[in-house]
């Protein structure tokens, strides 16, 4: 597993400002939420998508799922909108790394880290052990490596000519005969060096096979053992090797010098180094489940065949690489198999007081990326159950049209397979986190066999979520967070649970010992001031209110979201995120740069799920390839539901649910035949409504779970009532 990237495709992103959005800025063409008597809260309900679908679309691999169903449903046609982001969704989902392995990149901002992995922790910010050489820093952002410039003083150059350090490289002309160079004297230790990356460019290597080889302080000799070949390149970019020799079991001991050998090339070859470092093993293990979900999400929103037919077998290898080597199948639950993932915290606090840091442990796994959150890892497994269920759909409508022509082989595994398998990830693993003292979820198992609690509520929500949690412990979850049930070890209980208004906090816990070794002083910061240690993150707040339709009912589930749309009210009057927070006595806004209590903007682009609820949730709205299926859990307050300019597949929708009938509206487009709308379950009665108002009786239904087939044109309604309610 040896990567050759370019520079230019790391990704980095501006962030975003964002301000108050008045709503005669919102265009007209943007999706609607309407209940009657409500139109107030409904308007500010829109006005806080709107603020976050502006700057919304692909961002990191980390948002595939979160951000792409999001921001693909609005039909916004004002500036082409609807369609201009699909294609950036599929631009972005087709061109997202896969190594040989099936590991599928992070795609954040460059660094010196681990180039398909997370930012950081990088070398200069471990103990002894780490070492870099730099002698161009082009193309790091400041703040991102913590080194300097250096030039080729010390170093050791043999069958080559020295062309001197310009244009961003020490440039070297090989000779025919084996050329090769060597560090002047280092010390780098396996357990923090898992990689060496060579930044570097070369011309007319040709067929070589050059190799980092070493020697240790117990065998100061060079000898073949101690050697890792890498690919050759040939281009006039800097080219990102990762060299991977954690896998040589000659990578032991205390390395005390590098060398590169180059190999026999022609008289015309040559090579410019950028740098050459050691670098910590950064990948996160839930990558793969986020790009799996995104593209089934892309897919079920738009039906595009030829995406599908190009990407399908690349998700099926992310599946593979999560079955097998992050040990899914096998664990039945997610294993994080990576150098520095062993799930311990890099602080140790001994029984006097004192604190050890162990650098190289505790390297983070996801979004919350100052905590451990592994060996066996919950975040990561309830995210590749609901990955398995994904695919398990996915493959099954494949199976249903042959006619889409796409492609089987020996990387298809067949639905029913992944479905039993998903059903025993849930039956063991939900079992394996579950913490019966506290009733709720626990983060991670290190591989010491210790269990992690903070009151985790997003580990919790998502599990409810994404139907991980048995009804028994989805029902223990929502009484802890509904102050229904104290957890007499939290630092935060009842009502305090959501002392920031918009939605719960991260942890109810506070966690000062729980961390990696590069987040060494978590004490010197209060409670509540710090994202993952008592604060809140406005995005899972959507996972929240999720729980709660589904184990409290709709009615609890809008006297939450109620609240959350008066806090908005008030951010807005006050001019926005900033304006709001400056003061601080309302909390600490984290973004831009600057840490803080508070996700809200700048990188927390997750905020774009708080309105989802109105569709996800209390329409209960979900795309298909061949349809929709609707299943609305209204309050009894609300007369009705409408949601406006709803885009799927080549169409735009009304669709209005009033207790117990659906009405559904064709504004645009056109539909792909056979088109299906399906519904939970009961007694139904087929109408259509002519633009004209002429309504007429179709058919009665009675198992619409499996499908009615309909037929719109512009104009025309679908009604649809439950027999009952005649």
């Amino acid at each position: 597993m040896i990567h050759d990237i370019k520079i230019s495709a790391v990704i980095c992103f501006m962030l975003p400002i964002y301000a108050a959005y008045p709503n005669e800025n919102i265009p007209s063409d943007f999706p609607k939420f309407i209940i009657p008597e409500n139109s107030q809260s409904m308007e500010s309900l829109r006005e806080l998508y709107y603020l976050h679908y502006i700057p919304g679309g692909p961002m990191a691999t980390l948002w595939d799922e979160w951000l792409s169903g999001s921001t693909l449903w609005p039909g916004v046609s004002t500036d082409n909108r609807m369609e201009s982001i699909r294609k950036r969704w599929s631009n972005a989902l087709s061109a997202r790394r896969i190594d040989p392995e099936g590991y599928v990149a992070t795609h954040q901002h460059a660094s010196i880290a681990h180039q398909d992995g997370w930012p950081f922790p990088f070398w200069k910010q471990g103990g002894p052990g780490t070492w870099g050489w730099h002698f161009s820093l082009q193309g790091v952002p400041g703040g991102w490596h913590g080194t300097e410039e250096k030039t080729q003083e010390g170093w050791t150059l043999k069958g080559g000519k020295d062309k001197g350090i310009s244009d961003n490289a020490w440039n070297i002309n090989l000779s025919s005969s084996d050329t090769y160079i060597r560090t002047s004297e280092l010390s780098i230790l396996p357990d923090q060096s898992p990689f060496i990356q060579l930044r570097w460019r070369a011309k007319d290597l040709g067929n070589t096979q050059p190799y980092l080889e070493w020697i240790t302080r117990e065998e100061p000799e060079y000898t073949s053992d101690k050697r890792f070949y890498f690919e050759p390149v040939d281009s006039q970019d800097i080219i990102y090797t990762m060299i991977p020799v954690f896998k040589s079991p000659a990578w032991k001991g205390e390395i005390i010098q590098l060398g590169i050998n180059f190999g026999e090339t022609s008289e015309s070859a040559s090579v410019g180094i950028q740098a050459l470092f050691t670098q910590y093993d950064t990948r996160h293990n839930i990558n793969n489940q986020n790009f799996i979900r995104g593209c089934c999400q892309y897919f079920w929103w738009t039906r595009d065949l030829n995406f599908l037919r190009e990407n399908l077998n690349r998700m099926r290898i992310a599946l593979l690489y999560m079955m097998k080597e992050l040990k899914g199948l096998k664990e039945n639950c997610i294993v994080t198999p990576f150098v520095g993932h062993c799930g311990r915290s890099g602080l140790e606090i001994t029984p006097d007081g004192k604190k050890i840091i162990h650098s190289g442990r505790g390297i983070g796994n996801n979004y919350w990326d100052l905590l451990p959150m592994g060996y066996k890892d919950a975040y990561a497994t309830i995210h590749y159950y609901d990955s398995l269920n994904d695919m398990a759909k996915l493959e099954r409508e494949i199976d249903k049209h042959p006619e889409w022509n796409m492609p089987g082989g020996p990387l298809e595994v067949k639905p029913e397979q992944i479905e039993a398998h998903a059903q025993n990830v849930k039956e063991y693993s939900g079992k394996l986190f579950w913490n019966e003292d506290t009733g709720r979820f626990v983060c991670s198992i290190d591989i010491d066999g210790k269990a992690y609690d903070y009151g985790f509520t997003f580990i919790n929500c998502e599990a409810i979520a994404y139907d991980f949690a048995t009804e028994e412990q989805a029902e223990s979850i929502m009484e802890w967070l509904s102050g229904d049930r104290i957890v007499e070890s939290d630092t935060s209980r009842g009502d305090d649970i959501y002392h920031w208004r918009f939605g719960p906090r991260s942890t109810t816990k506070r966690n000062v010992e729980y961390y990696g070794w590069f987040w060494s002083n978590p004490e010197s910061i209060p409670w509540g001031g710090q994202v993952q240690d008592g604060g809140a993150v406005l995005g899972f707040s959507y996972h929240d209110l999720l729980s709660r339709i589904k184990i409290l009912g709709p009615d609890n589930a809008w006297q939450r979201l109620k609240e959350v749309i008066a806090w908005f009210d008030e951010v807005q009057d006050a001019g926005g995120y900033r304006e709001y927070y400056k003061d601080e006595s309302k909390g600490t806004l984290q973004g831009g740069g600057r840490a803080g209590g508070l996700g809200l903007d700048h990188e927390f682009f997750e905020s774009i799920l708080v309105p989802q609820i109105m569709i996800n949730g209390f329409m209960g709205l979900k795309p298909k390839s061949d349809g929709l299926f609707i299943n609305p859990q209204l309050p009894e307050a609300w007369p009705s539901l409408t949601i406006t300019r709803i885009y799927h597949h080549q169409a735009v929708f009304d669709i209005t649910a009033i207790n117990s009938s659906i009405d559904i509206t064709l504004k645009e487009g056109k539909l792909y035949k056979p088109f299906y709308i399906y519904l939970s379950g009961g007694e139904w009665q087929l109408n259509y409504i002519n633009p004209d108002g002429t309504k007429s009786h179709v058919a009665d239904v009675n198992k619409p779970e499996k499908g009615i087939e309909v037929d719109l044109w512009i104009g025309r309604t679908i009604n649809l009532t439950q027999r009952n309610s005649l």
